[in-house]
C-alpha cells in the first residue's frame, strides 16, 4: 500500500458517520435531573423582587422592584457579613494553597515508597469526613475543659482556659485552621501530580553541581510547578464568596455572630428562622451574581496566565 492510498483510507474513515445517538441518551438522565433540581428552582428568584407572603404565592404577592436590595444595604449587618465572607474564606483559600504545596514538596521528597503511601492516605483522609463529625470533635477538644485547654494549662502557656468557639477572636482563625487541616492534603493531589512531571535529569545535573536540597527545590522544584500554581491560585478566585455553610452552621453560635455569620449562615437565618423570604432570596441573589462574575474572571484569568481552557 502506497501512501496516497493510505491517505486516502484515513480521510474515507474519517468521514464516515459515527453513531453518537447513545452517548447521548447516557446523558439524558443527568440533564433531566439538572433541569428538575437546578433551573427549574431558579424561578424562585422573583421572590427577591417582590414582598413575598407564602400564603399569597408568587402570583399574588406584591411586586416591589428593588426595594428589597436597597433595605439589604441599608442594614448594618451587610456589611458586617459580607467582610466576615471575605475573611475567612480568603484565610481558607489563602492558608490551604500553601499547606498544600508545601505538603506536596515534603512528600516529593520523601525516598521511602510505603511511607509515602502512608503518608499521603493519612493526608487525605479528613476530606471526606462530614463537618457534622467533625464539628462535635472539635466542641470537644476546643471546650474550655477539652484536651486543647488542658494542654495549653499544663504547660503553662494559659492559667485561664480559652473558650474558642464562643469567643469572637478566636472563632475566625478556629474556622480557618480547621478548614485548611482537613483539607490541605486532598488538595495537595494536583500539586503531586505536576511534580511527578518535573524531568529528574534536572536533579541530577543540579546535585552534580552541588546544589542542596533546598537550591533544588527552590530552583527546579517551585519553577516546575509554578504554572500549576498559578492555575489553581487563579481558578480559587470564584470562591472567594463561598466560606462553607456546613462548617460554620456547625461551629458557631448566637455569642459569635459578629465574626462568624457569613452569607450563607445570614441567608438561612433570615429566610428559615425569620420567615424574611424575601430579603434572604435578595442576599443570595446577589451572591450569586458577584460568584459568577468571580468565575468568569477567573477562567479568563486562568486562560491568559496558565494556558487554561474548558471551552
Amino acid at each position: 500500500m502506497d501512501l496516497e492510498d493510505f491517505m486516502w483510507k484515513n480521510k474515507k474513515m474519517q468521514k464516515r458517520k459515527i453513531n453518537t445517538l447513545p452517548y447521548h441518551l447516557m446523558l439524558l438522565p443527568g440533564t433531566v435531573c439538572l433541569f428538575i433540581f437546578s433551573i427549574v428552582p431558579m424561578m424562585g428568584i422573583i421572590i427577591a423582587f417582590q414582598d413575598f407572603v407564602p400564603t399569597m404565592g408568587i402570583r399574588g404577592s406584591e411586586w416591589v422592584g428593588f426595594d428589597n436590595f436597597k433595605y439589604m444595604f441599608q442594614l448594618p449587618d451587610t456589611i458586617l457579613i459580607f467582610r466576615n465572607t471575605l475573611v475567612i474564606a480568603v484565610g481558607k483559600i489563602v492558608l490551604t494553597l500553601l499547606a498544600s504545596i508545601v505538603f506536596a514538596i515534603l512528600l516529593n521528597e520523601l525516598q521511602m515508597v510505603k511511607a509515602k503511601k502512608v503518608v499521603q492516605t493519612v493526608a487525605y483522609l479528613p476530606h471526606f469526613l462530614s463537618w457534622v463529625i467533625l464539628a462535635t470533635i472539635f466542641r470537644d477538644m476546643l471546650d474550655s475543659g477539652g484536651i486543647i485547654n488542658q494542654i495549653l494549662a499544663g504547660t503553662g502557656i494559659i492559667k485561664e482556659p480559652i473558650v474558642f468557639l464562643g469567643s469572637n477572636a478566636t472563632f475566625q482563625p478556629v474556622v480557618i485552621l480547621s478548614e485548611v487541616w482537613k483539607e490541605f492534603g486532598y488538595n495537595a493531589v494536583i500539586f503531586i501530580a505536576a511534580l511527578a512531571g518535573i524531568n529528574t535529569e534536572l536533579y541530577e545535573a543540579a546535585e552534580m553541581d552541588g546544589a542542596g536540597r533546598l537550591k533544588k527545590i527552590w530552583h527546579i522544584t517551585l519553577p516546575g510547578i509554578r504554572q500549576t500554581i498559578v492555575l489553581v491560585a487563579t481558578l480559587n478566585i470564584a470562591n472567594i464568596l463561598n466560606a462553607g455553610f456546613d462548617q460554620i452552621y456547625n461551629l458557631y453560635s448566637p455569642i459569635v455572630y459578629r465574626t462568624g455569620d457569613i452569607i450563607d449562615t445570614y441567608v438561612y437565618r433570615m429566610g428559615f428562622l425569620n420567615a424574611q423570604f424575601s430579603l434572604a432570596t435578595a442576599v443570595g441573589l446577589m451572591k450569586s451574581v458577584v460568584s459568577f462574575i468571580l468565575i468568569f474572571t477567573s477562567y479568563k484569568m486562568a486562560d491568559k496566565f496558565a494556558n487554561y481552557r474548558i471551552f
